[in-house]
């Protein structure tokens, strides 16, 4: 007598991951407070933070589009605004800036009439007088 032979079971389905529709906020830093809604009608993806009120639209591909993609997009904008905002910052403060190119701004008197530092060395002032 034989052992009796046991039915096989099916194949196990994979469990798809879900991809997340709250993501947390860039401005006020709450997780899971920034919500994802795609208007796929209108192809509109729309962030909304339930904290501060920040929203953000972005333009969306109706049939691949997830809220994800739409949240990279709203990082990837800030990240281009920062940027800009330093670039500009950088521009405006190019006269105070040193020839040597670390930013500081020269300690060294500018040899105008009138403009002495009130505190000078006594090595300064001897070298002052020589001239």
């Amino acid at each position: 007598m034989g052992k009796r032979k046991k039915s096989s079971r099916g194949p196990v389905k994979k469990i798809k991951q879900k991809l997340d529709v709250t993501f947390a906020c860039l401005f006020c830093n709450h997780e899971n407070s920034v919500t994802a809604n795609l208007d796929k009608q209108m192809g509109i993806g729309t962030l909304t933070c339930k904290v501060c009120g920040q929203n953000f639209q972005a333009s969306i591909n109706v049939a691949l589009s997830e809220p994800i993609d739409v949240y990279c997009e709203w990082v990837d904008a800030c990240e281009a605004v920062a940027k800009k905002g330093q670039s500009g910052d950088e521009e405006g403060e190019g006269e105070g800036h040193d020839s040597d190119g670390y930013g500081e701004t020269s300690s060294r008197p500018s040899g105008r009439a009138g403009s002495r530092p009130s505190a000078l060395s006594d090595e300064e002032d001897d070298e002052e007088d020589l001239f």
